[in-house]
């Protein structure tokens, strides 16, 4: 009996050995392997096309133009915009976490790409710092630009506080608007955090800085294409990295695109919006168009892909 049920229990012990599991593992392994594959192509395919089209003369040379005809004429799409659509309300997502801090999203993701960019071409630490420099010099406009607006805001305008209504009702019956205290002392900041109206002259700084962002993103995105170019004449690969996270800097160039058209379309402000448009392409006219290709010997960065 014992040596019966000892056979018995042979019989129904699985046959388990190594090269069951290599097949089984190799089984399991082979879909993921196609599943990168197909991602990384798609990934090489995109890019590719992004590069060729971002390195273009029609973008490189005539996307302020078209950034500025955007600027002046986006307003007028508020005759067909409805005012009840998701992105006419100011507290909606994209404007709270994005709107405020869009230099922040833009120098991290530029950054990262300088890096990466940098890295894959095997520059030197020296020309590195220098290439990221640029990031830093745009940083340091955008602060002055707008610690000049706030305090040119401040000297201009007035804050103004609506009369309650048994206050109004001592006024003139016929007036269209209703009447306003006078709060002399008041900052724009804090008119507003007191629920106060503030009237005065200003230029839209989340204009400025989202046109600033969107012409810098296009000067540093464009030098991937030859990048590319060059890469492949050696026979090598930019690698996955570096085109993941240029089409994440793509990404959000259109993100801010967006948010500057909804802007306008929405929230129009003439002649405010317009003249945050005119600062931010003096700043890129000044800095790209301008210092930047000035000779190393004036302490300039250089422009993008420049390997001096």
């Amino acid at each position: 009996m014992d040596i019966k049920t000892e056979n018995a229990s042979r019989s129904f012990t699985p046959d388990i050995s190594l090269e069951k599991l290599h097949k089984m593992a190799a089984e399991l392994i082979l879909p993921g392997k196609f599943l990168l594959r197909l991602l990384n192509a798609t990934l090489v395919l995109v890019t590719d096309l992004l590069a060729r089209f971002l390195g273009s003369n029609l973008v490189r040379r005539h996307f302020h133009l078209m950034l500025s005809s955007l600027v002046l004429f986006g307003p007028l799409l508020s005759f067909w915009v409805s005012k009840y659509n998701v992105f006419a309300n100011s507290n909606h997502y994209l404007y709270r976490k994005f709107l405020k801090s869009t230099w922040g999203w833009t120098s991290i993701f530029s950054g990262s790409f300088i890096l990466l960019l940098s890295t894959s071409a095997h520059r030197p630490p020296s020309l590195l710092l220098s290439h990221l420099s640029r990031i830093g010099i745009a940083g340091v406009f955008w602060w002055g630009s707008k610690s000049i607006l706030t305090l040119l805001e401040n000297a201009s305008g007035t804050c103004y506080e609506p009369l309650k209504p048994d206050q109004a009702t001592l006024g003139t019956a016929s007036s269209e608007q209703p009447l306003l205290l006078l709060h002399e002392d008041q900052t724009k900041a804090s008119c507003l955090r007191a629920n106060m109206i503030w009237r005065g002259y200003e230029v839209s700084q989340d204009v400025l800085i989202l046109c600033l962002c969107c012409l810098l993103l296009v000067e540093e995105l464009s030098v991937f294409g030859s990048h590319l170019a060059k890469a492949k004449s050696l026979q090598r690969s930019p690698g996955g990295p570096l085109r993941f996270i240029f089409l994440l800097c793509v990404t959000l160039f259109a993100l801010w695109l967006f948010l500057l058209l909804s802007l306008l379309a929405n929230f129009p402000q003439f002649p405010s919006q317009q003249l945050g448009g005119a600062l931010a392409y003096l700043g890129w006219r000044g800095l790209y168009q301008g210092w930047y290709r000035l000779k190393p010997g004036w302490g300039c960065p250089g422009l993008p892909g420049e390997e001096h």
